[in-house]
């Protein structure tokens, strides 16, 4: 499995993926890791077009990270993608949070220029 890792807030998030197939699992996790969000991402050859689908855990705050993973992963891929987020920090300050979703948003778009080069 390969791995992005970038330090937000007072925590380490770890962004990991696999192939499954001929499609994609990644898993982004940070702190007290748990299964908050689940999203599928789908790409449709003929229109060349991504979108994604999400669960999340009820009390959850995941749901936009999971979605853009799934979105932005398929995009890249061109393919079907599990994207799985999982982040909590006790006593989080707003700041905390902007700095997380930011840095999640960083790491997501790395991953994506990572496919698009073939790791």
């Amino acid at each position: 499995m390969q791995q992005i890792k970038k330090i937000a807030a007072r925590i380490s998030l770890i962004l990991e993926w696999e192939n499954v197939g001929n499609d994609y699992i990644a898993c982004l996790t940070g702190g007290d890791e748990h299964i908050g969000a689940v999203a599928v991402g789908f790409y449709d050859q003929e229109s060349g077009r991504a979108s994604s689908s999400v669960i999340t855990n009820p009390g959850h705050r995941e749901t936009e990270i999971a979605m853009l993973g799934a979105k932005v992963f398929s995009e890249a891929c061109k393919c079907a993608s599990v994207f799985i987020v999982g982040i909590h920090l006790k006593n989080i300050t707003k700041d905390e949070i902007e700095e997380i979703v930011e840095v999640s948003e960083e790491m997501i778009h790395e991953l994506s220029v990572i496919i698009q080069e073939g790791f």
